[in-house]
């Protein structure tokens, strides 16, 4: 039985983050996961910008390290397909050089982005890193914080903070910190892997295809390197359940039968199976912390709810999360009162982009709209401009809430 004063549950982006901020800080800490790495996680597989960021934080050199990986592939943008099939390319960066910029976002399969920040770990002396240990139950203690139980109900770990990373199935977060899964804010995935999908970009854009018949569901291609894609399909689960939607059977259909889907996929090989996820959404403000526990990117519901990221989320909630350690110890307090300044400090860094996402996907209420978007922009260049920019600009992005900017679309 191991005892610490830090505990980390979950090893994904989320955990390692924060095993890794607190190990720059020189704090020890205990980092556990019932995996072996590298091991699979069903993703979209899209690195944003934002992640790129994170990696920065961590240590400068970090993003320029990613991009020396082979198995990392450099994307410039994302095909935004209307239901009308008006396509809005937006770049990260208008007018992006290829050949002298540093890409803005990339995409990996999170079997290698995973295990590139665990190498990352296994570097750091601050970090006893445990793989391959499963956690069961949890206990609190007399003396404050937790007992972390195995299948046996053996004490296996005793810690003080304990830092929930372990993701969107959470034992802790559903029946410790009493997070309810809601299907309006809960969102089911399928991904799968094919080989030989023709017509993807040059410049690596992600595809986002909003199909009328399988509104308000949204079909994906990311390109992944040696020829690869990543293809799915997601919807709000209240969606799911109200249209009795067979997700698996949609996919495959429109794979098979859609007019722009179908010859890109006639030679395609479906390479494994079709997995299935949940995204716990973070359109709604929730209670990410308490005594002596705080809850780290999907295990805290903090995916966006337009686009479904949730890799960079995880990465600023694990920073934020090593920043709350250090109060902590320092004050040596780890109440609920205390740990407010976690959820504080994570809020006011997502909220605001949270909430114009719930505005944006209910936008797809009304594909009319998204459609007259769409085509506007592809004809005006400043209007393109101005939505690349939105995806950087919080302040500009506010514009999409505002009718007065569908007004003067429509009838400019």
């Amino acid at each position: 039985m191991l005892k610490t004063d830090v505990c980390i549950l979950g090893a994904g982006p989320g955990g390692a983050t924060a095993a890794l901020h607190l190990a720059n800080k020189g704090i020890s800490s205990l980092l556990v996961d019932k995996a072996v790495f590298p091991r699979d996680k069903v993703c979209g597989d899209a690195l944003s910008g934002k992640v790129v960021n994170e990696l920065r934080r961590i240590s400068p050199d970090l993003p320029q390290l990613f991009s020396q990986e082979q198995e990392a592939l450099p994307s410039w943008g994302i095909h935004f397909i209307s239901p009308g099939g008006e396509k809005l390319s937006v770049p990260f960066k208008y007018n992006y050089q290829k050949a002298q910029d540093a890409p803005a976002g990339y995409i990996s399969k999170r079997l290698h982005f995973d295990n590139f920040l665990i190498e990352q770990v296994k570097q750091r002396s601050e970090v006893r890193l445990l793989e391959g240990v499963e956690v069961a139950a949890f206990e609190r203690l007399p003396e404050g914080g937790f007992a972390l139980l195995g299948k046996d109900s053996q004490s296996l770990i005793q810690t003080k903070l304990l830092l929930v990373a372990n993701g969107a199935q959470s034992a802790f977060s559903r029946h410790v910190a009493n997070l309810q899964q809601e299907p309006e804010h809960y969102c089911a995935g399928l991904r799968a892997y094919y080989k030989g999908v023709e017509g993807l970009d040059g410049d690596n854009f992600i595809e986002l295809h909003f199909f009328k018949d399988f509104l308000p569901g949204y079909f994906w291609i990311f390109p992944l390197p040696n020829g690869h894609a990543n293809v799915g399909v997601g919807m709000l689960s209240s969606a799911v359940s109200k249209k009795k939607v067979n997700l698996k059977k949609e996919m495959l259909r429109m794979i098979e039968s859609h007019p722009a889907l179908q010859q890109r996929f006639r030679n395609a090989e479906l390479l494994g199976g079709i997995k299935g996820y949940g995204l716990p959404l973070g359109s709604k403000k929730r209670r990410i912390s308490g005594d002596n526990y705080m809850l780290l990117g999907d295990a805290g519901a903090l995916i966006d709810p337009f686009t479904g990221e949730g890799v960079s989320n995880a990465m600023i909630s694990g920073r934020w999360a090593a920043e709350q350690v250090f109060q902590c110890l320092q004050a040596q307090d780890f109440s609920t009162a205390f740990m407010q300044g976690y959820d504080k400090a994570v809020y006011n860094r997502l909220w605001k982009e949270l909430k114009l996402s719930r505005q944006m996907q209910r936008l797809l209420n009304y594909p009319w709209l998204f459609d007259k978007v769409a085509s506007k922009a592809s004809k005006n260049t400043v209007l393109a401009e101005t939505i690349s920019c939105m995806f950087n600009d919080l302040d500009l992005r506010e514009r999409l809430k505002q009718p007065s900017f569908y007004l003067k679309l429509l009838f400019n």
